[in-house]
């Protein structure tokens, strides 16, 4: 009787928490032309945005790719924008571990993180743009093997402090570090704050603990790990030694009529497939923290979600214009009412002023 009492006490504790069906629509403005890229400059696909404590934008884009053979280009560049968006400056210029930009991030003290998917390596910057540390390591060019990673199923055993196709960067308040190494690892690996590895945790799979791509990782400020488990259309929350808490996912209809923006519009099965599928996450920093959530390409909405899980409001949908979304693979949230949704499919930056 007691092993069938904690068989269902597991089986409770592992059930991702639904959201409910429906969710007001939020208003919101989105900022026409607010980065000022120099003439004749242009973004690639972006994927990365962060900002700092003095309101400057940092961009992560797949452009630069002029720099390689047009099936494997160096496909990155990170650039800073002012409070106002005008262009500030390029960071790391011709830098070693660029090749396919993921995401920036900024943390407490201003240092500029850029996780780049295609080197294998995440890179801190202090704010003067010099690197003063490097996590994993690229593959050698005059290497026999320097290619694409293969995806096994099963993957081959992870390699403590090696990557492979990492995808986010998060702290907690002692300032260790935790990264979310994502397309081929399926873990999150854990570094305290002078860069000495600690731990990782986690394995491919759709059981809790295990993910299917964690593509993004924010941590609140009770020290609550939350990953975006893209594939498994879930967020999971752990304690800071990987120990999981909950789940809970995004169950909110897509509007009727809805277009992708590329590819099929999915129906029946593949939409159940990608409604509410986590591919951004950011966290504020008010007395009362909230998640932004960015949804995959289709529907392409952002979502406003408590901490328990709750779908609090609806922002956009896909589509090409102002106020709406494709791909929105990075959010930077300052503040409740203001956020940035960087737009691989739309190329694209947007701040939005959610009322």
């Amino acid at each position: 009787m007691k092993n069938i009492l904690l068989v269902v006490f597991f089986a409770l504790v592992a059930s991702p928490l639904f959201a409910q069906q429906t969710a007001p629509e939020l208003a919101f403005d989105s900022v026409p032309d607010f980065l000022k890229l120099p003439a004749g400059m242009n973004f690639g696909e972006v994927p990365g945005v962060a900002v700092n404590s003095k309101g400057h934008v940092f961009v992560f884009t797949r452009s630069n790719s002029a720099g390689g053979p047009a099936y494997a280009p160096a496909a990155a560049q990170l650039l800073e924008f002012d409070a106002k968006g005008v262009f500030v400056r390029e960071i790391g210029k011709g830098l070693y571990a660029w090749a396919e930009a993921h995401t920036v991030r900024i943390d407490k003290d201003d240092n500029i993180w850029a996780i780049d998917k295609g080197s294998d390596m995440v890179i801190k910057f202090n704010q003067a743009g010099h690197v003063t540390m490097v996590f994993g390591r690229r593959k050698e060019s005059a290497d026999e093997e320097s290619k694409p990673w293969e995806h096994p199923n099963p993957p081959l055993a992870p390699i403590d402090g090696m990557f492979r196709q990492p995808t986010d960067v998060a702290w907690d308040s002692d300032g260790n570090i935790y990264i979310t190494d994502g397309y081929v690892n399926s873990r999150v690996a854990k570094y305290d704050k002078n860069g000495d590895w600690v731990k990782s945790w986690g394995e491919k799979g759709t059981g809790p603990g295990q993910f299917r791509l964690p593509h993004a990782i924010v941590i609140d400020r009770n020290n609550n790990v939350y990953v975006a488990d893209r594939s498994n259309r879930r967020i999971q929350v752990f304690d800071t030694d990987g120990k999981f808490l909950r789940m809970f996912t995004i169950d909110v209809p897509s509007a009727p009529g809805t277009v992708a923006v590329y590819g099929n519009t999915p129906a029946g099965a593949a939409l159940a497939a990608v409604i509410g599928s986590p591919n951004s996450l950011c966290i504020t920093s008010g007395a009362k923290q909230v998640l932004y959530v960015g949804e995959l390409t289709f529907p392409g909405r952002l979502f406003k979600v408590g901490l328990d899980g709750k779908v609090l409001g609806v922002i956009g949908k896909s589509g090409r214009q102002l106020k709406q979304f494709s791909g929105v693979h990075q959010l930077s949230c300052p503040s409740e009412t203001e956020v940035y949704a960087a737009e691989t499919a739309n190329w694209r930056v947007q701040k939005l002023i959610v009322h």
